[in-house]
């Protein structure tokens, strides 16, 4: 073999290994995430919606020990919701992957800049960082269309009339439900790409890959988009009260033992009256009794805990953790308000993809490293806020999870719907100016990311929803608080039908 043989082959050695190493790395962090994530979940599930009855095929351990009724499902049942459980995971899995994908790249910038000829960071490279944002594309088609429809199917399906029972009776009846639910998806997504660009639509009727897949993705990521506007706003408000519930509140005019000595006196007398019902000439409402006795003990319990709270705890924790929620808030809507000014001025604001993710030339933040942190500690904090108005809203405060009592199918929900947030976050950060990483793969073939008034209306609601409801709730939470704090609240109220009855018994 020549010279130019040798290095030909070469050369193809490199880009095998890397390619090897790339998918080794995909495949480790992929992994970590799974585990991470079936162990959440199964905080989450309802043991009794997995335990089968195993001591059947043993009837000496049926006898001696006998399984409650109410813990025993069919082993089919079983079965179908373990499956269940794991693609559940699965996009569980992906959800938390997209929420990792631009704070990830942002960091890997960062460190290609700081080092880079370092021989121990040489696997992180553009081209791993690229793969991972098609890996978690695809897997987001993947879960959002055929997943978690099947998922959902395959617990709700029973078979076919007069198919034998059993799994794969099921498996049959699912599939050709998520055929028809294909077909339907498609009927309307092709009406819908007809409707906006009706010769496009019939050039692209057979090209099912490349057309309608990142067509009907755009349409879920701009639901979620949207999704992330109304909640983010809404869980930066709640995000203060939630951390106040959290952490010891510092007493401002407050006596602490008065009230634990008060709490534990109308605990006794509560108690004292549901032991001895008879006492009372007055029919007793005993169930109203028992949640006003559980109400007392847990407005016990806190006052116990502020009782024994240490000086630095109360008066230092609160109100470091009060004024770091306020920075990051106040610093996300000026990052916002400067990126609408800049999108009046420079036409390069406007969110575009990047084909060539080239990274370790230069920085995505003008503060460098320092910029790039808090672009991440951003990105994460609007995330968690847009959950916790997520579970917050009253449209889906019923989704909200239970520990060890959270049904399959709300199982199912749940992670439907964190995948929507979750995938959407990039398109939304890079949307509201939050980071300057254009968006890799397909993430930036949205065809909505290239109009300017969606972009800039967008980014003035995102400013004036959040403004406005933290405006609402410092408003509100500090009247509160003075009321509260010189005892205004146990001032008797006034009943509205005493004058009137009172006037009605000066004419008689």
């Amino acid at each position: 073999m020549e010279a130019a043989d040798y290095e030909v082959l070469s050369v193809r050695e490199q880009l095998f290994h890397e390619r090897v190493r790339e998918c080794i790395i995909s495949t480790l962090l992929f992994a970590t995430l799974y585990i991470l994530c079936h162990i959440f979940l199964t905080h989450f599930k309802k043991p009794a919606e997995f335990t089968t009855d195993g001591s059947q095929s043993c009837p000496l351990m049926s006898c001696l020990f006998p399984v409650p009724l109410s813990l025993v499902v069919d082993d089919e049942d079983a079965t179908v919701n373990k499956i269940a459980l794991e693609l559940c995971t699965f996009t569980l899995a992906v959800a938390l992957g997209a929420v990792l994908l631009l704070p990830f790249s942002i960091i890997s910038n960062e460190v290609l800049l700081s080092l880079p000829r370092n021989y121990y960071i040489q696997w992180l490279n553009g081209s791993l960082i690229h793969g991972l944002w098609n890996l978690v594309f695809l897997f987001s088609n993947l879960s959002l269309i055929f997943l978690m429809p099947f998922a959902y199917f395959f617990t709700e399906s029973e078979g076919f009339a007069g198919s034998r029972k059993g799994v794969l009776g099921r498996v049959y009846e699912t599939v050709v439900m998520l055929m028809l639910l294909t077909l339907l998806v498609l009927g309307i997504v092709w009406v819908a790409s007809a409707i906006v660009d009706n010769k496009a639509s019939r050039e692209s009727l057979y090209d099912f890959w490349e057309y309608y897949l990142p067509y009907l993705y755009s349409c879920i990521s701009f639901l979620g988009v949207l999704l992330l506007l109304v909640c983010t706003p809404l869980g930066l408000a709640r995000m203060f009260s939630v951390t106040g519930k959290l952490l010891v509140k510092p007493r401002l005019l407050e006596d602490l033992e008065e009230q634990l000595y008060c709490s534990a006196f109308e605990e006794a007398a509560l108690t004292r009256r549901i032991c001895n019902p008879t006492s009372c000439w007055l029919p007793l409402d005993m169930e109203l009794l028992h949640r006003q006795v559980l109400a007392l003990q847990t407005q016990r319990v806190l006052l116990e805990k502020r009782l024994r709270a240490s000086a630095w705890q109360r008066n230092l924790g609160y109100p470091l953790a009060m004024l770091c929620l306020l920075v990051l808030t106040g610093l996300s809507v000026l990052i916002v308000a400067i990126h609408i000014l800049e999108l009046l001025i420079d036409e390069a604001a406007m969110p575009r993809g990047m084909q060539d993710a080239s990274l370790g030339q230069v920085s995505f933040s003008k503060l460098g490293s320092f910029g790039a942190v808090i672009q991440v500690v951003l990105i994460f904090y609007l995330m968690v806020s847009s959950v916790v108005g997520f579970y917050s809203s009253p449209l889906f405060r019923s989704l909200r999870p239970r520990w060890h009592d959270t049904a399959m199918t709300q199982i199912i929900g749940n992670c439907v719907c964190l995948l929507v947030l979750s995938s959407a976050l990039p398109v939304f950060s890079r949307t509201l100016g939050l980071t300057r990483f254009d968006l890799l793969g397909d993430f930036g073939r949205f065809n909505w990311l290239g109009n300017f008034y969606i972009v800039f209306l967008y980014n003035a609601a995102f400013a004036g929803l959040t403004t406005l409801c933290l405006v609402k709730t410092f408003t509100a939470a500090v009247r509160a608080e003075l009321i509260r704090a010189f005892g205004l609240d146990r001032l008797p109220l006034p009943v509205s039908g005493f004058p009137r009855a009172s006037r009605k018994t000066q004419h008689q």
